[in-house]
């Protein structure tokens, strides 16, 4: 029987943990977490900072997308599921959501490009095909290159959600496993187009104005930037012990300031244009 790579994922996880278990020296209270690859930067920064202070706890923070973190902590594999999607009714399973902060998907393209500015209505006919070359949208003579995610990705599903409606992705899209992979296939492709998250955002690639508003800070946290999605810590029940602990000292202002320094909005944040 050949397994999908979802479930060789999570083969792979259960190893990690059971070393983790029974490696020699483990004498510490020990938090599992893993999902979302956007979220896991930001996560990590969280772990080691808690770690820091916390030298009885040890927490490892593993990606593997927000359908990995949602299928891990309903079966109990790690403590912590995260995802970048707000989870379906019928994915809640008992869940626990806790929002510790809203990332912005940004558009983006190639810095060569021209193109400033797209309605979701023309996103949506790019990323379906009704639109195949960029002068179409005011670029150049050049057929559009479309990059998205891996099905099982948050943000994949976030943006199918906010922007494809019913539409689907086209066929012959080029698939990357992670968003950085995405950044880097749209800064080697000069009529290439994709979606990433805003705390992966850097120069080497161009972010787009959606409908006419610029995704930054603020216009995140106020909603008026169309393309916002949760960052989500997700338990089976309600946390306990350290995990409890952990999770408090996330929406401590400390902690909330390590989600900010990461470039996600926090949950709990006073936003301004200076900052």
């Amino acid at each position: 029987m050949e397994l999908k790579p979802k479930n060789i994922l999570i083969i792979i996880i259960i190893i990690a943990l059971a070393y983790l278990m029974i490696k020699p020296g483990a004498d510490y209270e020990r938090i599992e977490i893993a999902g979302s690859t956007s979220v896991q930067p930001v996560a990590e920064e969280l772990a080691a900072e808690y770690m820091r202070k916390h030298p009885d706890v040890k927490i490892n923070v593993q990606g593997g997308g927000s359908g990995m973190g949602i299928r891990t902590v309903q079966q109990g594999i790690v403590d912590i599921g995260t995802s970048s999607k707000a989870l379906k009714p019928e994915e809640k399973d008992d869940l626990h959501e806790y929002v510790i902060g809203k990332d912005g998907i940004v558009i983006a393209v190639n810095n060569q490009n021209p193109v400033d500015d797209l309605t979701v209505d023309q996103l949506r006919d790019i990323f379906s095909g009704k639109i195949t070359n960029w002068k179409e949208v005011g670029g150049p003579d050049a057929e559009i290159h479309v990059i998205v995610r891996e099905e099982g990705s948050g943000t994949r599903s976030s943006f199918k959600s906010l922007v494809m409606k019913d539409e689907k992705i086209r066929s012959d899209a080029i698939v990357q496993g992670s968003t950085e992979s995405v950044k880097q296939a749209i800064k080697s492709d000069p009529y290439a187009i994709g979606f990433v998250s805003m705390a992966h955002m850097s120069s080497d690639v161009k972010a787009l104005e959606v409908n006419g508003v610029t995704p930054s800070e603020t216009t995140i946290a106020d909603g008026s930037y169309p393309l916002v999605v949760p960052f989500e810590f997700l338990t089976k029940g309600e946390p306990r012990g350290v995990v409890k602990d952990f999770i408090k000292w996330v929406f401590s202002p400390e902690g909330q300031a390590i989600v900010r320094s990461q470039k996600v909005v926090p949950a709990i944040a006073n936003v301004s244009d200076d900052t």
